[in-house]
């Protein structure tokens, strides 16, 4: 298990019954990445990848 794991685990326990739009998802994205800017990068990544997560990888 990795260790980002259990914080995943811990989303889905908390939260895991909860419906959230992309707008809502795009909010919290913003406002972590204002608190914690060092993680501007991995937060733009991750973005990315679940923005494109369904076109075709070639």
């Amino acid at each position: 298990m990795y260790f980002t794991d259990r914080g995943i685990e811990e989303l889905v326990q908390r939260r895991g019954e909860e419906t959230v739009t992309l707008e809502w998802l795009g909010e919290q994205l913003r406002t972590f990445v204002d608190l914690h800017p060092e993680f501007e990068t991995p937060i733009e990544r991750l973005a990315t990848w679940l923005a494109r997560d369904d076109e075709d990888e070639d």
